[in-house]
């Protein structure tokens, strides 16, 4: 199920929903994704939750709790308006940008974790793109982000702080 709280330019619902069921099959997720597409303050409340982050983040991915069974793989939270900048400043399309996310939303989901599996969810992640035909990977992105980096991109989107790339 995917739920509109914020919209972007060029996807609806509809599209996100084909999308989101097309990479879990490739992702080889076992149930449904449920996916929300919110606003910054939400993601921020959600972070805060569950991470102890009080700040807004792109995309947070939550695993089915145990003993749930195999019809549902999880839920995926993305921010539309980090979404929507981030597209802006990385030259693609808001409707890509969510894709993206979600993609890498669900990875974790299926399991991967990019901060411990020494790559394999970025060499995974690449490859769906690709089959997915998505402009780049989340995790591809971010190590040539230096914090230098960062800081000029938030400078050019006219903000006094570094908004969070990843």
């Amino acid at each position: 199920m995917v739920i509109v709280r914020k919209r972007v330019a060029g996807l609806s619902e509809i599209a996100l929903a084909r999308f989101v069921t097309r990479a879990g099959r490739a992702a080889r997720l076992r149930g449904a994704v449920n996916v929300l597409l919110t606003s910054n303050s939400e993601l921020r409340a959600l972070n805060s939750r569950f991470r102890g982050k009080d700040r807004p983040t792109d995309v947070l991915s939550f695993p089915p709790l145990f003993g749930v069974g195999n019809a549902f793989a999880g839920d995926v939270a993305i921010s539309a308006e980090m979404a929507a900048h981030n597209a802006r400043l990385l030259g693609h399309s808001p409707a890509e940008e969510i894709k993206i996310l979600a993609l890498h939303g669900m990875l974790h989901l299926a399991g991967y974790d990019h901060e411990r599996d020494h790559g394999e969810m970025a060499h995974t992640e690449e490859r769906l793109r690709k089959a997915l035909h998505l402009p780049v990977g989340l995790i591809d992105r971010t190590p040539p982000l230096s914090s230098s980096h960062k800081f000029s991109i938030a400078r050019a989107a006219g903000k006094g702080r570094v908004t969070q790339v990843r």
